[in-house]
């Protein structure tokens, strides 16, 4: 089923007195790019809120968002850093003897260096958190997978309207072909009695000649056939249950590479002004393309 990169999802969850609250939002990127903001007390587990993502999304900008409120998930421990104070002493102790220096060595002195204390955070139930949390997790994204399915929907509905336009416009190309032949002949067999003053009547072999010759350089029949052929895929890959906004991108690409030809080809008004149409069809695809995983 066709998605779109466009989503949100958010879910909240109890754990003892606290709450942990979830939003994850999407759009459009070439790749999976997943970025995360949550609390540092929470960091341990990022990695696994990113597999969680990972398991149902595969294209996107995804933001995950963690929030606390309530009682801190962590008791603190403050504790002192018995190696960096050893060494403090020690060190101060030495200049007392180097540079014969008197005073005493205080705790006032000692508590205001650096490093003498650690903050130390104790889990009080880090599975019950973990299970929370990522249950959190996984149904904030199925909201959001959610919305994307719902979003990608749409999307097939306005792409199938824009290849049924371009399809119809590739039809009256085909029918505009034999029309424009017979105009080039119209139009070789009129000026040549123009400049002959109408005293000469034109070889009709070369009038045939010249109009072969017009007909060859504009021709477009092999554009208007591979591009048929892109539309059937672009179809097929609309009815394929896996990530194909990349397959579509390239295939619109190709599109617009034949639409282009054909347009360089046509020295006739009513195929110009409809090569027009369809490059305009094929660019509204392109950019509904960008939205699609």
């Amino acid at each position: 089923m066709v998605k779109s990169m466009t989503g949100y999802g958010k879910q909240s969850v109890e754990v003892g007195e606290t709450q942990i609250h979830v939003e994850i939002r999407s759009v459009n990127h070439r790749f999976l790019d997943i970025s995360t903001k949550i609390p540092r007390t929470l960091l341990f587990l990022e990695e696994r809120l990113k597999q969680v993502v990972k398991e149902q999304l595969s294209r996107g900008r995804i933001d995950i968002f963690v929030t606390i409120d309530g009682e801190d998930l962590f008791d603190k421990k403050i504790e002192v850093n018995w190696k960096i104070v050893d060494q403090y002493v020690n060190k101060l102790k030495d200049l007392q003897r180097r540079y014969d220096l008197t005073g005493d060595i205080s705790i006032d002195m000692v508590s205001k260096l650096d490093d003498v204390f650690l903050e130390k955070e104790m889990k009080n139930d880090s599975d019950a958190l973990k299970m929370a949390l990522l249950k959190a997790v996984k149904d904030a994204v199925t909201q959001l997978v959610h919305m994307r399915t719902n979003e990608g929907s749409g999307l097939v509905e306005d792409l199938v309207r824009r290849v049924d336009q371009v399809r119809s416009f590739l039809s009256r190309l085909h029918e505009r072909r034999p029309v424009v032949i017979e105009e080039y002949k119209e139009r070789i067999r009129s000026r040549i009695e123009e400049f002959t003053a109408e005293q000469i009547q034109p070889d009709e072999i070369k009038v045939l000649q010249e109009v072969a010759l017009l007909a060859e350089k504009g021709d477009v029949t092999e554009e208007l056939t591979r591009l048929e052929s892109h539309l059937s895929q672009f179809e097929e890959a609309l009815t394929l249950d896996e990530p194909i906004g990349r397959r579509l991108d390239f295939i619109v690409q190709e599109m617009h590479r034949e639409v282009n030809t054909i347009g360089s080809k046509s020295n006739d008004g009513q195929v110009t002004e409809m090569v027009v149409n369809v490059k305009s069809e094929v660019e509204k695809m392109k950019e509904q393309v960008q939205n699609v995983e």
